[in-house]
């Protein structure tokens, strides 16, 4: 009988150290993109990431939207939604910074970038797709994707504008969001990376002085619609959607939706 009652005290000791080990989501844990259903989904409010994941809401599951991609992995980390959806690099960038997050190695969509104009400026969607061909032809638009990504080339690509640069034709007005690294974040109180470099490519080609405007991502295709900024350039994804309300210039880049989930 001492005996029984040891073993039953030990098994109830693991039991107990089980349940403490045992992962903060249990059942919620998502491990590929079919676990989706019925789960609490952290997404960026307005990005494709939104547009993907509102599908799954016919499943069963919970989709919370927050303005900032930042926020929504803060969710992830304090237990308040199972995965967040998000694109490849700033999902790397965020992880980097978090090593208690991981990456599914599952790609859960492919998509092409492209700049955001009013469809009443046909003009400049087909000037600035002159410039996007030349920058292409050029090599500039993979030296600037290049200087941010990439463990061989990043940091030693950095853009500089030609020295003879006529600004003559006006200001680029670039409406983004940026909390979106590699592709558009703050550094020294100044909006960089990979579309803000590419839109001063695409000035310098035009003649234009550029000026960047920090919105939340939900307010870009507005304020382009509205004429207050010219162009939208934030990791933008072509969608069926976005094109009933905005044009859309030729793709610059192709990027990855991923899922973010906790180790």
């Amino acid at each position: 009988m001492k005996n029984r009652k040891k073993f039953a005290a030990l098994t109830l000791s693991a039991m107990m150290a089980a349940s403490f080990a045992a992962p903060a989501f249990g059942d919620s844990a998502v491990t590929s993109v079919d676990d989706l259903p019925g789960k609490t989904i952290g997404v960026q409010l307005g990005t494709t990431g939104d547009i993907y994941a509102t599908d799954y809401e016919e499943e069963g599951s919970t989709i919370e939207r927050f303005n900032k991609g930042n926020d929504a992995v803060m969710a992830l980390k304090q237990g308040k939604v199972d995965c967040v959806i998000i694109d490849e690099q700033p999902a790397k960038a965020f992880v980097e910074k978090n090593d208690d997050l991981t990456i599914l190695d599952e790609e859960f969509a492919l998509e092409d970038y492209a700049i955001a104009v009013s469809k009443d400026n046909a003009e400049l969607t087909e000037k600035i797709n002159a410039a996007l061909a030349e920058l292409k032809e050029e090599g500039v638009i993979d030296d600037i994707i290049n200087n941010y990504i990439g463990d061989d080339t990043k940091g030693k690509t950095p853009y500089e504008s030609p020295e003879d640069v006529d600004r003559s034709n006006g200001t680029l007005v670039m409406a983004t969001n940026a909390y979106f690294p590699p592709y558009e974040y703050y550094e020294e109180q100044k909006v960089v990376g990979i579309d803000a470099d590419l839109a001063l490519a695409i000035a310098d080609k035009l003649g234009m002085e550029l000026q960047i405007e920090d919105m939340e991502f939900d307010s870009i295709i507005t304020a382009v619609q509205s004429g207050k900024a010219d162009i939208g350039v934030a990791g933008m994804t072509v969608t069926e959607d976005r094109l009933k309300n905005i044009d859309f210039t030729d793709s610059y880049t192709t990027a990855k939706q991923v899922i973010i989930v906790q180790k």
